[in-house]
């Protein structure tokens, strides 16, 4: 049952709302004698040349730099290429279509660079792209949800024994209260044969749990193995609170009945959970490092069946891979120049085994301009090497770690590092690994491995801490999960190329999480004003 819970969580979590407000200066007149009367139309392109209206604003009349009152809000996921496209129209009569209207201007972009920029302002141009005059537009981008968060911590003692060979693996279940009955929010994990259980403390949206209505009531069901589920109702509350856990079909066999065990909600305190969002719009800078596998385990680069394969054609996995990955992630690189290194090969002059060498061969600026610069430096640079071995890992995660430190030192919460390692998933250095992620996750620091091929992923899955805590070679725990991996070949036949991009970067929102409470919450505010 958890694992439902979880994958309804992670589907919700792909989408927010985000309104945009518009405003645009200069724009041409076209009316002989008064001004133009601006509308502005927004379409999306899903896939393809496939454009689409998904709002507009109000005319303007006789206005030349307009401020539209109505913003046009949309759904923005996180891991999809969203191309926008804005159409200023002259619209001089009420029931003027857009192609009687007289064209003002337009511009493309995505929706990404929008939200990273939090405010973007660029000139019109024509259908033909030249530019429409002196006209601009401007683009204000402002996310519409509730962020807040109810921190619980609670515990129960003297529940009642249920299990026939052992006391009770207890757990709790949140419900809302909606207009269709209650619904469930959460589910706790479960605490093995106890009867007097601490659960972990845990957060739960205020927007799932009631809606955002601090009055709502919230029932907590707890269970043991097959029990029938026992009812409080809690209000949220600041102290400490008990409540009694009552079985109504016991209360009714039973004459004396008191209750069967006591429910401590020690804590229940609402909280802000800052968002990507948030932080993007904070001011936070994001960089990325890109690390390629350049080991012989991915086949001789002369053959087709190499993932390395120098296809006359241009493409291999790990062409597909960056320009896949890369081209969500550039919306977010303040600068986008991309760091690319390699590792696992043999390098001129010396064919010398390297794991943190740059792809273009220069130590001194190994930046790569967007993702066409690192295509470019990867297809110069693959021909020059010779693929080798072992597969380690831990060398470029410690040199990425190097910025986070310093970052870290300089007690400022505008940077954070993501490390997007594409690899075969063969990895010889597991223990270092290990060592080098648990150090990682107390900086301002992400890792991203693609995988690509048919090989054995478990090791990926293994660093991937969704299924516990990742723990180094001495037993030491990871602060929280910067890894997170997705299996590139699994969805290279999708059809669709936004889902191909969605699934493929499905993690990249989760791996770009709030650092621990102690550095990067203390800083957010701050940034944020």
């Amino acid at each position: 049952m958890a694992a439902v819970g979880v994958q309804q969580t992670r589907v919700a979590d792909c989408v927010t709302k985000v309104s945009l407000s518009i405003s645009c200066d200069h724009l041409l007149d076209m009316d002989a004698f008064s001004k133009s009367d601006p509308l502005c139309v927004l379409f999306m392109n899903s896939s393809g040349n496939h454009w689409f209206e998904v709002g507009r604003t109000e005319k303007i009349e006789n206005c030349l730099s307009p401020k539209f009152s109505k913003p046009i809000v949309l759904d923005y996921y996180f891991e999809m290429v969203q191309k926008l496209r804005f159409e200023v129209h002259d619209i001089d009569t009420e029931n003027c279509s857009l192609q009687e209207a007289d064209f003002l201007g337009q511009l493309e972009c995505t929706l990404g660079q929008i939200v990273s920029s939090r405010k973007l302002t660029k000139p019109l141009v024509k259908k033909d792209k030249m530019p429409a005059g002196k006209g601009t537009i401007t683009i204000c981008a402002e996310e519409m949800t509730d962020n807040r968060v109810v921190a619980f911590e609670v515990a129960a003692r003297k529940l009642d024994k249920k299990d026939f060979f052992g006391k009770s693996d207890p757990f709790l279940e949140f419900y809302k209260q909606t207009e269709t009955g209650w619904q469930l929010a959460h589910r706790t994990e479960v605490v093995k044969n106890n009867l007097n259980p601490v659960w972990r403390p845990f957060q739960i949206p205020i927007q799932s749990l009631c809606a955002g209505d601090v009055e709502k009531p919230i029932k907590v069901l707890s269970r043991g193995g097959e029990v029938h589920p026992d009812t409080c109702m809690l209000c949220f509350s600041s102290s400490q609170a008990e409540f009694d856990c009552i079985n109504s079909k016991k209360k009714e066999k039973k004459k004396g009945y008191k209750n069967s065990g006591i429910i401590v909600i020690k804590k229940s305190k609402i909280v802000r959970q800052y968002t990507f969002l948030d932080y993007i719009m904070g001011g936070c800078q994001i960089n990325f490092t890109i690390a390629i596998d350049f080991t012989g385990s991915n086949g001789d680069p002369k053959f087709p069946q190499s993932l390395h394969y120098i296809n006359p054609q241009g493409y291999n996995e790990y062409l597909a891979a960056i320009w896949a990955v890369g081209n969500v992630i550039q919306d977010y690189d303040s600068d986008k120049m991309f760091p690319a290194f390699g590792f696992g090969a043999q390098i001129p002059p010396a064919w010398q085994v390297n794991h943190e060498f740059p792809i273009n061969f220069n130590p001194s600026n190994p930046f790569c301009a967007g993702v066409e610069g690192v295509v470019a430096a990867y297809q110069q640079c693959l021909p020059q090497v010779k693929l080798y071995g072992p597969t380690n890992f831990s060398p470029i995660i410690n040199h990425v770690a190097q910025f986070g430190r310093q970052a870290l030192q300089q007690q400022t919460a505008s940077q954070y590092f993501v490390l997007l390692i594409i690899t075969d998933g063969v990895i010889t250095d597991m223990d270092e690994t290990r060592n080098a992620i648990v150090n990682a996750s107390r900086l301002p620091m992400s890792i991203i491995i693609v995988g690509v091929g048919g090989a054995d992923f478990s090791a990926m899955e293994f660093l991937d801490g969704d299924d516990g805590v990742l723990r180094s070679t001495t037993g030491e725990n990871a602060m929280r999960d910067i890894v997170q991996f997705v299996p590139f070949r699994k969805f290279q036949n999708m059809h669709q190329h936004h889902q191909h991009l969605n699934v493929c970067t499905s993690y990249f929102r989760r791996a770009v999480q709030p650092l621990h409470k102690v550095y990067w919450q203390r800083k957010l505010p701050a940034a944020t004003g």
